[in-house]
């Protein structure tokens, strides 16, 4: 059966987003419901994603969405890679949706089916749960690339991105009750990354091009990729890829120094379910052999 997919996403910051949906796209046991993105010139990145929709030969519904976080200021506010269009046909204009509401009508029209993975700011998922408080429990499932949780570092090492980019919508989702509430963290995404150079070698596949040309951009400012976001879109299909463990998460809004940061602790019983380790090897296999 195939896996309904809802993909949150700030693709065009951070390479690994591109990769992220390249593999969704060619992914044969994926049916991908719908893109929304987030902060910074959110229409850029939905240019970006109808890219390589329109490449794969697939009609998805793409709906940008929030730029600025509830509370703080916008760390992110330019979508770099998309410099990389003008090589790729793209879609200029969009459906004159709210991207909240689209997400909510999504997975309210299919209760128990949707697997909503958000792997950037959590704003648009943020104010989908303070819109709909039932949504949580109507999900089949809620996957985050987000925070930092086994790494034992000091708090400046226990930051991360998606984390504090928005971090009051960061507090409300890990608060939400889902029926699966999964996160791959930073400190076990940082162990899957490759090379510029061995990126230039293996991204062949046709629909990998258009990614290898929004890498290029990220290039000149980083020297490899790490595939963050691409690992929790493999989790979803191969959850041996990573060893997961079950606590509760709680995230800081007290210390202005340390905003967003995820506080973890072990619990049988807890509702967060956090990936504690990987196989590289075996991430490495499942992501390419779709292609």
């Amino acid at each position: 059966m195939k896996e309904k997919i809802l993909l949150d996403t700030d693709i065009g910051s951070d390479i690994d987003d591109a990769v992220c949906l390249a593999y969704l796209l060619a992914q044969p046991r994926c049916e991908l419901v719908g893109i929304t993105t987030v902060t910074g010139q959110a229409l850029r990145r939905a240019k970006m994603a109808s890219a390589l929709c329109r490449l794969a030969g697939r009609d998805v519904p793409i709906i940008p969405g929030c730029e600025k976080p509830f509370l703080v200021p916008q760390k992110q506010t330019e979508a770099p890679q998309a410099d990389a269009l003008s090589k790729w046909p793209h879609s200029d204009s969009f459906p004159d949706r709210n991207a909240v509401e689209f997400m909510r009508s999504t997975i309210r029209s299919a209760p128990g089916e949707i697997t909503l993975l958000a792997i950037g700011p959590l704003t648009n998922v943020g104010a989908l749960f303070a819109v709909d408080p039932e949504i949580p429990g109507l999900l089949k499932a809620l996957v985050l690339m987000c925070g930092v949780f086994t790494t034992r570092t000091p708090n400046s090492g226990r930051l991360e991105w998606n984390a504090i980019g928005d971090p009051h919508a960061t507090a409300m989702v890990y608060s939400a009750n889902c029926r699966v509430h999964r996160s791959i963290g930073l400190d076990v995404t940082l162990r899957v990354c490759m090379t510029a150079d061995e990126v230039r070698r293996r991204f062949r596949h046709p629909l990998l091009r258009p990614v290898l040309d929004f890498a290029e951009v990220w290039f000149r400012s980083a020297q490899r990729v790490v595939f963050h976001d691409p690992l929790a879109a493999v989790t979803v299909f191969d959850s041996e890829t990573c060893r997961f463990a079950k606590g509760r998460v709680e995230v800081e809004l007290a210390s202005r120094q340390a905003l967003g940061m995820t506080h973890w602790q072990e619990d049988p019983d807890g509702r967060h379910e956090i990936a504690i380790d990987v196989d590289p090897e075996r991430f490495f296999q499942r992501y390419f052999e779709v292609f």
